[in-house]
């Protein structure tokens, strides 16, 4: 299994980065790999050739458009239109090519807005979804169902990850695009260099949120590569939420801001709560190992050491 060659989409991003580094301390070895400079995951053509001459075995799908309300409300076009090409593209390849095993990286908003919590795989496709991210949402349900549709018709070992809001080491910190963990970390660092300055933040602070440090999703892909799950679609997170006003408390202590904080309850909360049932990974064997205020600092230590070149998202 570990000379198989595997192909890593967005191996460059947050999530892509932590499934490499942590399959290289599995044994793994034999990577290819393309930034999105050298192959753009939304051309066809381009990507039809590099599957016909790298012929990878294994494929992990963690590129993705991706972004926070703000992003995902001024771009909608964008967020739907770029993502389904990027799947379908890597999807069918995979197909065509006879990919073995294919693992495909969602998220939570998947799910629609008023689902019974915590979020359950049965829930997908049954009432609307949250307005905020939906054409995100629509592109993701997609990759979803392409994937279980292989699996039914070809008995295909394609499998679908729908991770909780995931944050850690190589997050994107810029305050257009950014989710709202890492956004948090660089507006209470910048407030405390400024003199402990209050801080703006949207909304009423009463949504209830789960947050997943990125390690632990790449610990549970490699689960899903070296093991054949027995369903199509599995919930990743740590079954632990949390309101945004106790996110930004932990945030503001972790960062060592003594401002005032301002929440400004004209901006959009986004949905009420999103937890995720993740029994059926425990069930299997797979459980988080980070917690969230040792994955904060952790976060915040990385965002120290990288300030001057963090990733900035240009839509």
């Amino acid at each position: 299994m570990k000379d198989k060659k595997i192909y890593i989409a967005g191996h460059r991003g947050m999530v892509g980065s932590a499934v490499k580094r942590n399959l290289e301390n599995l044994g793994y070895h034999n990577f290819v790999l393309r930034s999105s400079a050298e192959l753009d995951l939304r051309n066809q053509s381009e990507v039809q050739e590099f599957f016909r001459n790298e012929k990878p075995a294994i494929v992990i799908d963690a590129a993705a458009k991706v972004g926070g309300i703000l992003a995902n409300n001024n771009y909608p076009y964008q967020f739907l239109m770029d993502n389904m090409q990027i799947q379908n593209n890597l999807i069918n390849e995979s197909l065509k090519n006879d990919v073995e095993k294919f693992i495909f990286l969602g998220s939570s908003c998947i799910y629609p807005k008023f689902a019974p919590q915590p979020l359950q795989e049965s829930s997908l496709l049954t009432d609307s979804l949250e307005p905020t991210n939906e054409w995100y949402a629509l592109a993701k349900i997609a990759g979803v169902k392409a994937c279980q549709a292989i699996r039914n018709q070809f008995g295909k070992d394609y499998v679908s990850l729908m991770p909780t809001n995931l944050y850690g080491t190589h997050d994107n910190f810029d305050l257009t695009s950014s989710h709202v963990l890492p956004a948090m970390i660089r507006k209470f660092h910048e407030a405390k260099l400024e003199g402990h300055t209050t801080v703006n933040l949207w909304g009423s602070g009463s949504p209830m949120r789960e947050f997943l440090f990125v390690d632990d999703l790449a610990r549970a892909v490699a689960f899903a590569l070296e093991n054949k799950l027995p369903e199509y679609l599995y919930n990743v997170g740590t079954g632990i939420d949390l309101s945004i006003k106790d996110l930004a408390t932990l945030i503001q202590s972790v960062v060592g801001h003594q401002g005032e904080i301002n929440w400004d309850s004209s901006k959009p909360d986004g949905t009420p709560r999103k937890l995720m049932d993740v029994s059926k990974m425990h069930e299997l064997g797979w459980k988080h190992q980070i917690e969230l205020k040792d994955g904060i600092q952790t976060t915040y230590q990385w965002f120290l050491e990288n300030q001057d070149n963090y990733k900035e998202v240009k839509l």
